[in-house]
């Protein structure tokens, strides 16, 4: 059972087990909620759970690597290196530190899953329908679009939103619709999603309510169908979706490590993005926060829920091998940043 939350504009509460799962694994959260402005760091402390807050404009898709941090907003990519040097300008328990080291401005691309590959860092660019990549001098360079997106424009026209790499290249993608049109998606958003094979175009699942956050993991492709709350299995050979479990909750936000995968809740409403879902007709309670699936039984096996102003979550990365990682955030006044320098070798 989840235990009371304190009353206060960030709270959580969680199950007996959901620190256990950190410690024994040996990792730490990191999940973005661009509704409540917050990136959070969920960590291990003292036999519970620490929730650290920090504030970015419209934080979204986050990206997670054994050295670097990558964090979507509202229009631009902060950028995070792994700097053990200023592991001394932090209290304990901090075992591992990201200092923020640049800012690229994208524009109001509409930024959703981010991914490191064996090219850099590819990003969901939701708004021109498109995947890219960064080269330092341009907004964005635009790598791949749906073969039904017949042009390159700012658009929104099919909802593109979810990316699974495989051997560090983009392999699979999800988007809520398949229409080239201004905001076409919108018409058919709770039946008409896809998953699409980025090597042939083609959709290997159809008639999806809004999935989300495509995983190849285990050598299978995982998806959350978020219209419905559900974590599944894709069947890529018969092109249909296994259910694993349903979840009390729209579901966006998936990291998968071992036999567990970390699943984002939202307590959506039914607004005019979110309304004739499944999720938000079906009358059922909707919780806001990270369940924990075991692969092999399909069933919860730990939870931790936000209150408070906490209402939606977009990403969910695991930080490896860190049970109290910290993120260094660029301010003028920040000793750790003033006094810290990375160099070649």
């Amino acid at each position: 059972m989840l235990d009371s939350p304190a009353a206060h504009p960030f709270s959580i509460a969680y199950s007996d087990g959901f620190a256990e799962v950190l410690s024994a694994q040996r990792l730490s959260l990191a999940v973005t909620t661009y509704q409540a402005g917050r990136l959070v760091l969920l960590r291990s402390h003292e036999q519970g759970v620490n929730s650290h807050y920090l504030s970015f404009n419209r934080p979204t898709g986050l990206a997670v690597s054994d050295t670097e941090i990558a964090l979507g907003t509202s229009i631009q990519i902060e950028h995070f290196g792994l700097s053990q040097a200023a592991l001394s300008d932090c209290p304990a328990p901090t075992d591992r530190v990201y200092a923020q080291r640049h800012t690229h401005i994208t524009g109001e691309i509409d930024i959703h899953d981010l991914a490191y590959g064996d090219d850099g860092l590819w990003a969901v660019n939701t708004r021109f329908n498109c995947l890219c990549t960064f080269d330092g001098r341009h907004s964005f360079v635009p790598r791949w679009r749906p073969p039904f997106i017949s042009a390159l424009r700012p658009a929104d026209c099919c909802h593109l939103n979810g990316l699974a790499m495989r051997h560090g290249q983009p392999a699979s993608v999800t988007a809520l619709g398949t229409s080239d049109v201004p905001a076409g998606w919108r018409a058919s958003k709770a039946s008409g999603g896809v998953v699409i094979d980025v090597a042939s175009g083609e959709c290997l699942v159809q008639g999806l309510s809004m999935p989300h956050s495509p995983r190849w993991h285990h050598d299978q492709l995982w998806v959350l169908e978020s219209g419905h709350g559900r974590l599944a299995r894709v069947d890529v050979a018969r092109g249909t979706l296994e259910t694993v479990i349903d979840l009390p909750g729209f579901t966006r936000g998936l990291a998968m490590v071992g036999d567990l995968a970390f699943v984002g809740l939202s307590r959506v409403r039914e607004t005019a993005t979110f309304g004739e879902l499944p999720i938000t007709t079906s009358g059922a309670e909707r919780h806001c926060g990270v369940w924990v699936v075991d692969l092999r039984s399909g069933q919860v096996i730990a939870a931790l829920a936000f209150s408070g102003e906490v209402h939606e979550l977009f990403a969910v990365e695991v930080i490896r091998d860190s049970l109290s990682p910290e993120l260094i955030v660029d301010d003028s006044h920040n000793e750790a940043l003033r006094r810290t320098f990375i160099l070649p070798g």
